[in-house]
């Protein structure tokens, strides 16, 4: 019998030793009628032992299952329960309770692992952690292909056994030449504090930037080559044609009366076309060569008008603004509203409508509005790809290089179709650079 149940029933015992010790001192103070002192000692002894027994079951009992509830949590198993009522009702119920809060959050704390663990595995970033000893302790499959290694060899091992003290002692967020077992270029490194279990860790980060640069590299040039390929095809694809039939016209015996004609007509298509692909390539050229903006003060309400005047083929409306300074490239800037402009007054002289340029300022940017009344937007997503165009004998270049010269000045140009009206509005905006 363990300890505890000794003191128990010891104590249930104990309640009883004064009547005992009361019939004991009558028998042997030889008080007469001793049969009936005997019976009477019985009497008290017989029910006194039950009662302390049941007592004793009573009291030590539910101590037992409190006493399995509490090894069952310490052991990490809250699918038991106690079953309430009795003496340590309030106990078994408040334990119950503890028990349902835990295996909640056990399931939320597994929910979380899990989705923790997924997204580890789907990043294409490697991801480290390392202890106060600088061990590392937890990794991703990116970081185990960067690093070449097996996770259970690579766990626990110091960053500099795997020469990544440099990384983590650099500041953070900074492009860095490294050669890792698995891969070598130019890698984006960030790194932070973590503390674990009241010590602290390191969280790094590397992303591989020279994979990403190249593959944009990549599509950049199947696109170019797509396009500069479709258009000195379809020249070339004239010229061929167009220098075989004049060799035909000159090879006849005898020639025909209106060979020249013919020949003339050929030799002027043939330098029609070729003009045409000098004039594409040298429009490939300005977007290749534009210069970096040389950016002064510049006060869109003197600017937008002055553009306005430029366009002679139809009456620009302007709407007068309170003036906004802006730092640009005066002809850059100007350039890039030339091609806004353009294109809309060729929209609106489709349907006799007319164009509207304004500025206003918009958070902690200047926009410049450029609206028609024209038969609105293609349907296309292909608007700002360099020569890409839906016009008749269109260069594709407009556009692009509007976007360009935005984006130089960390800005950004959109066409979108009108809410108030038919037509579409172009809208270039800059940032606003305050004091």
């Amino acid at each position: 019998m363990p300890a505890f149940e000794r003191r128990v029933l010891l104590g249930n015992g104990l309640v009883a030793l004064p009547a005992l010790l009361g019939v004991g001192g009558l028998l042997l103070a030889g008080v007469p009628e001793r049969a009936l002192c005997w019976l009477l000692a019985v009497a008290v002894v017989v029910p006194t032992a039950l009662i302390a027994r049941w007592q004793h079951r009573r009291v030590v009992y539910p101590l037992y299952t409190l006493a399995g509830l509490l090894e069952a949590l310490r052991e990490g198993d809250y699918s038991m329960r106690g079953v309430q009522g009795g003496v340590l009702g309030d106990a078994i119920y408040d334990i119950n309770a503890l028990a349902d809060r835990l295996q909640k959050e056990r399931l939320q704390f597994e929910d979380s692992a899990r989705l923790l663990g997924k997204t580890l595995a789907a990043l294409d970033s490697a991801v480290l952690v390392f202890d106060h000893d600088a061990r590392l302790r937890l990794l991703n499959p990116a970081a185990q292909r960067l690093l070449a290694g097996e996770r259970h060899a690579l766990i626990g091992r110091r960053a500099g056994e795997l020469e990544l003290d440099a990384l983590l002692a650099a500041p953070s967020a900074q492009v860095v030449r490294h050669t890792f077992p698995g891969r070598s270029g130019r890698f984006d490194i960030r790194h932070a504090p973590l503390r674990n279990e009241g010590r602290s860790g390191r969280l790094l980060v590397i992303n591989d930037v020279g994979r990403v640069l190249r593959e944009e590299e990549r599509q950049a040039w199947q696109r170019l080559l797509r396009v500069l390929g479709h258009e000195v095809n379809n020249s070339l694809a004239s010229i061929h044609s167009l220098a075989g039939t004049l060799a035909t016209v000159i090879a006849r015996e005898p020639l025909a009366e209106d060979w020249r004609e013919d020949a003339r007509g050929g030799l002027q298509v043939i330098g029609n076309r070729a003009e045409s692909l000098a004039r594409f390539l040298a429009g490939y050229s300005r977007l290749a060569a534009l210069p970096p903006p040389q950016k002064r003060e510049l006060d869109l309400a003197t600017l937008v008008p002055a553009v306005a005047r430029l366009e002679q083929r139809l009456a620009v409306q302007v709407e007068a603004g309170a003036p906004l300074q802006v730092q640009a490239d005066p002809d850059q800037l100007e350039q890039a509203l030339i091609n806004l402009l353009r294109n809309a007054v060729e929209a609106s002289l489709a349907t006799a409508g007319q164009v509207v340029m304004r500025w206003r300022i918009e958070g902690e940017r200047a926009v410049i509005d450029v609206l028609d009344d024209g038969p609105g937007l293609p349907g296309s997503d292909n608007l700002f790809v360099p020569f890409f165009t839906t016009k008749p004998g269109g260069s594709g270049i407009g556009l692009a290089l509007v976007r360009q010269i935005a984006e130089a000045h960390e800005g950004g140009v959109s066409l979108s179709a009108r809410g108030d009206a038919p037509g579409a509005v172009a809208q270039l905006w800059l940032p606003l650079e305050f004091p």
